[in-house]
C-alpha cells in the first residue's frame, strides 16, 4: 500500500500480455516476410512465362524469314524443295521444343509456397509453446 506522499509504482504487464504482444508483432513480421517471398516467386514465374512467350514470338517470326532463305539455299545446293522444307522446318521445330521445355522446367521447379516463412512460423510456434509452457 502506498501513502498519499508516495508515487504509485508502475504496473508491469502480465507475462501473458507480453507474450501476446510479442506474438502479434512476430505474426505481422512473418506475414510481411511471406508477402515478400511470394512476390519474389511470382516475379520468377513471370520471367519464365516471358521466356516462353519470347521464344514463341521469335520462332514464329524467324521461321517465316529464315525458312524461306534456308529452303532456297538447300534447293540451290541440289536438294528437292520438299526435302529442303522438311529439314528447315524440323530444325526450327527442334529449337522451339527446347525453349518451351526449358521454360516448363523452370515453372515446374518454381514453388509459390513461402517455404522460408512457413519454416520461420514453425520455429516461432515452437518457441512460443516453450515460453507459454515455462510461464
Amino acid at each position: 500500500m502506498s501513502t498519499a506522499g508516495e508515487p504509485i509504482p508502475p504496473r508491469k504487464p502480465a507475462p501473458m500480455a507480453e507474450v501476446l504482444e510479442h506474438l502479434s508483432r512476430l505474426l505481422r513480421k512473418e506475414i510481411d516476410l511471406a508477402r515478400a517471398e511470394i512476390s519474389r516467386n511470382l516475379n520468377r514465374a513471370g520471367v519464365a512465362v516471358a521466356m516462353i512467350a519470347v521464344a514463341a514470338i521469335l520462332v514464329l517470326s524467324a521461321l517465316n524469314v529464315l525458312a524461306v532463305a534456308a529452303v532456297a539455299a538447300l534447293v540451290a545446293a541440289g536438294l528437292s524443295a520438299s526435302l529442303a522444307a522438311l529439314i528447315v522446318g524440323g530444325g526450327f521445330a527442334l529449337i522451339a521444343v527446347i525453349l518451351v521445355l526449358r521454360g516448363i522446367h523452370i515453372l515446374k521447379n518454381l514453388s509459390l509456397t513461402p517455404r522460408e516463412t512457413l519454416g520461420a512460423l514453425r520455429r516461432d510456434a515452437t518457441v512460443l509453446k516453450e515460453h507459454i509452457h515455462d510461464a
